[in-house]
């Protein structure tokens, strides 16, 4: 069951999030026109079962391929009650993006995921880089591949852009990276 009433707690978290952290601090900075543009649409996804968040996941992606991209460029899938262990999540990313290929949506959405306790392979579950994908509840982000591939073309350097925003989580002082924990937690 998908809520997208801006009320909805689940759908605050995130846009504070999204616009405390990411734009706040650019680290995606393909952001900040689609989020100016109202081009972003978050949902909070309050299905009771993996089952059930496939097939909220299938009904935003067929939502979103039917638009154009100046009308919905992206959708963010807020899961808020299921997948709270990074692990099974992974696990469920790896479904998602079978479901993706299942219904020949690849070359067309990528899924970029986000989860509050995100930990890349190659670090400690402490150090401040997994900020950079930690976010107040397991996020699903529809991304259209047109889109990554137009972003990829135009950034000088999209290589440098996860240094990028590793160094900068790194040269934080604390008072400024407590913002990031704050908006990073769920409520």
């Amino acid at each position: 069951m998908i809520a997208d009433t801006i009320d909805n707690d689940v759908v605050c978290a995130t846009r504070s999030w999204l616009e405390g952290v990411v734009l706040k601090f650019n680290l995606c900075p393909f952001a900040h026109k689609p989020w100016r543009d109202g081009g972003v649409r978050i949902v909070a996804c309050l299905a009771s079962s993996e089952d059930e968040i496939l097939e909220d996941l299938c009904s935003e992606v067929n939502a979103l391929l039917k638009l154009k991209p100046e009308e919905r460029e992206t959708t963010v899938v807020a899961v808020s009650g299921l997948l709270r262990d990074f692990e099974s999540y992974l696990d469920f990313v790896d479904l998602a993006n079978s479901l993706l290929l299942a219904n020949d949506w690849e070359g067309k959405i990528q899924i970029a995921s986000f989860h509050p306790d995100y930990v890349f392979a190659d670090s400690g579950a402490e150090d401040r880089s997994n900020y950079t994908n930690r976010a107040p509840y397991a996020l699903l982000h529809l991304i259209r591949e047109n889109s990554i591939s137009q972003a990829v073309e135009s950034h000088p350097d999209i290589d440098s852009i996860p240094q990028r925003n590793i160094n900068l989580l790194e040269s934080m002082g604390q008072e400024q990276f407590e913002e990031i924990l704050k908006l990073s937690l769920a409520k």
